[in-house]
């Protein structure tokens, strides 16, 4: 064979391929149709590598239910979501705080499409600083008697990272039953024996995906993003805090680190407890079994209502999307929205447009600077559109901000992982704390205030004026956002 015909063989198989495969990807995959144009134009303009890329970030885990816990009949979630569906269906509800049975239609729709138990007896304490956010952590891992379990996405091999490490260590040597799952992907810098003196002293760890081959993961998707840290079955974390030095602010690039993360006291840390057993059975080949210590009684501490919503792509729902729509939806006097990523799908950039073109008062939080370039820019592409409708778009200019917040009319508010993209939507495994309580989410309204002060507005005429380049990086950038 000559070497003309050996290219024009080769040439053939992969004009083949990349056809099979756009054949797979419109017909069985079944994707939203911005997905299914992106993927497309990635395999006509770059054949090999577009094949490549797709193995790499393209499979669908939808409608695979990967998460299944028999046990949690055991303690009454189903049980608890009919009880409560059926009371809201014949509005007899009994809502301690008359301001959430305003919002009954949204906690109806997150118990039908997530079980998500409505809990009215939570303390909940705000953390935007990750110097306060693990010293409080660390002081209520030194009080743990029973059990801890962490689930994190990034696990840097530093020096906070080592220090909770070595703290739940400790604890483990002591007869606390201690269990961490992070995630291969967000955490593949860590080294094989960072975890060494966990196990050592009785510790279980696990990794959510790993990679087959040591440094060569193919599930770029379908990460689990979430961040949890259930202490006793009676204390919860939840938010944006990863685990390493650049969250403390050490990050030269970065500078102060400015995150939203949430500690709970109450029945909600029961529906946290429940999201980490599933992950975990999921992840560890040694399964937790369902146990009363789990989810002891719980004295009453406050009187916040709390849904802990989770959503991933083995989902038909997407729940966390979903209650956001319903939120922005539901405001009718100012809608505040902190992101790191701005990359909604067209039903929540619509949704978001409509609420300003009303009249609602909407305000935009993005970082002045990129940690992706390629999300950063069609980040500013949405930040255009919804400059148009009035809505007010500002830069944070104290180092990056990294808090996944929605506060609508100061009554309702959601922390969490999920940020305002088609990744958290669809593609990560999240969870948020749906919070209703006039009095906490004035905090996160006036966290927002003070947040402003720290940063700059960026007008449309300012937009408008922008220079080409930065038009050619949006326009590339928003083409491949689906996928981004």
């Amino acid at each position: 064979m000559t070497f003309t015909t050996v290219t024009t063989v080769l040439l053939s198989l992969i004009l083949v391929l990349n056809i099979v495969l756009a054949g797979f990807v419109i017909f069985l995959e079944r994707r939203d149709a911005g997905a299914t144009w992106a993927w497309l134009l990635v395999l006509f303009f770059v054949p090999v590598g577009g094949f490549i890329l797709y193995l790499i970030f393209g499979q669908n885990l939808s409608r695979k239910k990967i998460f299944g816990w028999k046990d949690k009949n055991k303690i009454g979630i189903m049980e608890i979501t009919k009880y409560q569906i059926e009371l809201l269906r014949k509005g007899e509800f009994p809502f301690h705080d008359n301001k959430t049975s305003q919002y009954k239609d949204l906690v109806y729709m997150l118990l039908v499409n997530d079980s998500s138990v409505l809990t009215q007896d939570n303390k909940v304490e705000i953390f935007i600083d990750g110097y306060d956010k693990f010293r409080s952590l660390l002081l209520d891992l030194e009080q743990a008697q029973d059990h801890i379990h962490f689930v994190y996405y990034i696990w840097r091999n530093d020096k906070l990272g080592t220090e909770l490490v070595e703290a739940l260590a400790k604890k483990a040597k002591e007869g606390v039953e201690v269990r961490v799952l992070y995630d291969a992907m967000g955490s593949r810098r860590l080294p094989r024996n960072f975890f060494r003196s966990l196990i050592a002293a009785g510790g279980k760890v696990s990794a959510f995906f790993p990679a087959i081959l040591p440094h060569l993961n193919l599930q770029v998707n379908y990460r689990n993003h979430r961040k949890l840290a259930i202490i006793d079955g009676e204390i919860g974390y939840i938010g944006g805090f990863n685990i390493g030095d650049e969250y403390l602010g050490l990050n030269k690039k970065f500078g102060y680190w400015r995150d939203t993360h949430l500690k709970i006291t109450g029945k909600a840390v029961f529906a946290m407890q429940t999201r980490f057993i599933l992950d975990w059975n999921q992840a560890s080949s040694s399964l937790i079994r369902y146990d009363d210590r789990l989810f002891p009684e719980i004295e009453s501490r406050g009187n916040t209502d709390v849904q802990i919503v989770s959503s991933g792509p083995d989902s038909e729902w997407e729940q966390i999307k979903y209650g956001i729509l319903k939120m922005v939806s539901s405001a009718k006097k100012y809608l505040y929205i902190q992101t790191p990523y701005f990359i909604p799908d067209a039903s929540v950039l619509d949704a978001i447009k409509i609420a300003a073109l009303s009249g609602v008062d909407v305000r935009l939080m993005i970082p002045n600077k990129p940690d992706h370039p390629f999300v950063y820019w069609a980040t500013y592409s949405n930040v255009g559109a919804i400059l148009k409708t009035g809505a007010k778009v500002y830069k944070y200019e104290n180092g990056f901000i990294h808090a996944k917040t929605i506060v609508a009319d100061g009554k309702i508010a959601t922390v969490g992982t999920a940020n305002i993209d088609v990744r958290s939507f669809r593609l990560n495994f999240e969870v948020n704390a749906f919070l209703y309580d006039e009095e906490l989410v004035g905090e996160l309204v006036e966290i927002f205030s003070n947040d402003m002060d720290r940063s700059s507005e960026l007008t449309l005429e300012e937009y408008l004026k922008r220079p080409m380049f930065i038009r050619f990086k949006e326009s590339v950038s928003r083409l491949l956002s689906p996928i981004l």
